[in-house]
């Protein structure tokens, strides 16, 4: 796909088709897991619809099904047609910017803040947010109920996230974490202290086949490759829990949380999903996960940037006495 840089974001930008031939490890897999993984920006839920809707094409022909087997050498383009106007309100809610340009926004987010409406969560998001800060002004890549999300934090999760204003900049910022040309520091605090101390975590990870609200380690083929470097920074004498810096290397959903709990029997305190809370020695109130560091490369400029958030106040009883460079 070409783009214009000097587009201003609402001209016909989307009118032409991203365009993907594919390879021979594609042969076979279905259409939408195979535009999942050619265009990042776009989730597999957008993809399928697009395909329902008619948007893509294989080798100049519609195809509407998304199980639809792909070829090696297949031609595939997809259109994405332009945002519908988003229904979605703009709310006034405080937003703690670390950064903001034309292209996008980096913001340090709290603790409890939604990043997108859904099911029990109709408003007072970050998109809701952002909508209101940016004037309306946000990637249409993700949808009517997405606008400008690039990459999302679980509620509970706070710290630094970044977000689009326009559908190229969505599109490479999308590509970097793709491709792991990212970085990603997060801090977290355990039940337990980590045996060994250091290391790296990679295994693959997927919906857990009877709690689908979890996820969990899967053999292979199943699930998708995850991997996490891990080093404590902090331990309680008595072992109770353990500061842990995390470095991620890639993205999956919960992939922190589960890696702690499935693969280092540490999980995360204040974890209602994958720990027994009541019994954790410390009971913090929230999820202590915290998104340290983000940083990439400006989708228009070139510049490597770099943000970091510091600890927030319910992670102050288990900092080293000197913290300084913390998570760096």
């Amino acid at each position: 796909m070409s783009a214009d840089p000097d587009q201003e974001p609402g001209d016909d930008e989307e009118d032409e088709p991203l365009v993907f031939v594919a390879r021979e490890a594609d042969a076979g897999e279905r259409l939408d897991r195979v535009l999942a993984g050619a265009f990042p920006g776009l989730s597999r839920s957008r993809l399928q619809a697009l395909v329902k809707d008619g948007h893509v094409r294989v080798n100049g022909a519609p195809v509407a099904k998304p199980r639809h087997p792909v070829a090696a050498g297949d031609s595939i383009e997809v259109t994405v047609p332009p945002p519908a106007p988003s229904e979605i309100v703009a709310q006034a809610i405080p937003l703690n910017v670390l950064f903001e340009d034309e292209h996008l926004i980096v913001i340090d987010k709290p603790a409890g803040l939604v990043a997108h409406p859904g099911a029990g969560h109709a408003d007072g998001t970050l998109v809701n947010a952002l909508l209101h800060h940016c004037r309306g002004q946000l990637s249409g890549v993700g949808g009517v109920e997405r606008p400008g999300i690039v990459h999302r934090l679980d509620r509970e999760t706070s710290g630094c996230l970044v977000a689009a204003k326009t559908d190229i900049a969505h599109r490479e910022l999308a590509r970097q974490f793709a491709d792991r040309e990212t970085e990603k520091v997060y801090l977290c605090v355990v039940q337990g202290v980590p045996d060994p101390p250091r290391g790296r975590v990679e295994n693959r990870i997927g919906r857990h086949p009877v709690n689908r609200q979890k996820m969990t380690v899967l053999p292979e083929p199943r699930g998708r490759e995850a991997a996490t470097g891990y080093e404590i920074l902090h331990a309680d004498p008595a072992g109770a829990w353990a500061l842990v810096r995390c470095d991620l290397f890639t993205g999956r959903t919960h992939q922190i949380r589960v890696h702690m709990k499935d693969s280092l029997r540490c999980p995360i305190l204040g974890d209602e999903i994958y720990a027994q809370v009541a019994r954790q020695p410390v009971k913090p109130g929230r999820l202590l996960l915290h998104a340290r560091r983000l940083a990439f490369t400006h989708p228009a400029t070139g510049e490597r940037l770099a943000f970091e958030s510091p600890p927030p106040p319910e992670f102050s009883p288990f900092l080293p006495p000197d913290p300084t460079g913390l998570g760096r």
